[in-house]
């Protein structure tokens, strides 16, 4: 039997930091329907993060591929955060299946990781499910119309920032169910739809949907603001 997430910690909140990891572990909480997500404030310098991992044979080769210092604190600290949230003593490599979606090792449940400046991010569940956090960048007005379809872009909004958490949140939520769905080759303008019925700057729910021809998947999305220039988002698949 394959080891899976420790349900017992769905429950938790953790904040501050932990004397056993030496970094702030934000969040680490129950999703909604099902499974726990969690959020990690990076700070301590790579030496530290690559001392309480242990890698795998794959892991250093694509770690070793990485450029830059911060990239592979983000790296590793997803993964750190991965471990932690899934209380073994002994930690679970990470794989990709073939087409490229991770997992963790001896585990039953799908997971996604996501990472940005400063943070990292991950979730567990025991159906498909995504996971996106990003900072808020005025760019992103820019690459709307590659991300964005007719439906999602007749959405009028008066305050400009508003529009542009807007725009974070439907390019975060398709990345969610793109992670999720793991297979590539959707487009994120006829494959990937979110409907925000309600829509708030500092959170809420959304719905999502993979489109593709005989086949359609739907999802949960949550999306919250974090502090003041930091979106996270997340998908968990729908069931009957």
């Amino acid at each position: 039997m394959t080891e899976a997430f420790p349900i017992e910690l769905f429950a938790f909140l953790f904040s501050g930091r932990s004397p056993s990891l030496g970094m702030p572990l934000l969040k680490h909480v129950a999703a909604s329907p099902c499974g726990e997500w969690g959020l990690w404030a990076i700070e301590e310098p790579e030496a530290w993060l690559r001392d309480q991992l242990f890698l795998y044979p794959a892991e250093l080769r694509q770690l070793s591929g990485l450029k830059g210092a911060g990239r592979r604190r983000e790296w590793l600290a997803a993964r750190y955060l991965v471990h932690l949230m899934s209380g073994r003593t002994v930690r679970g490599a990470f794989y990709k299946d073939e087409y490229g979606k991770p997992h963790l090792e001896r585990s039953d449940w799908e997971m996604s990781i996501s990472h940005t400046q400063g943070l990292a991010a991950a979730i567990a569940a025991p159906r498909l499910c995504g996971i996106d956090i990003q900072r808020l960048v005025p760019k992103i007005t820019r690459l709307a119309p590659k991300f964005m379809n007719e439906e999602e872009a007749a959405v009028v909004l008066s305050d400009p920032r508003d529009h542009l958490i807007y725009l974070h949140l439907l390019w975060g939520a398709k990345e969610a169910l793109y992670k999720a769905y793991g297979r590539r080759k959707l487009d994120f303008k006829t494959n990937l739809h979110i409907e925000v019925p309600g829509f708030s700057a500092r959170g809420g729910m959304a719905r999502g949907t993979i489109r593709l021809p005989g086949k359609e998947a739907r999802f949960g999305i949550h999306y919250q603001l974090w502090e003041a220039d930091v979106l996270l988002v997340y998908a968990i698949e729908e069931r009957e």
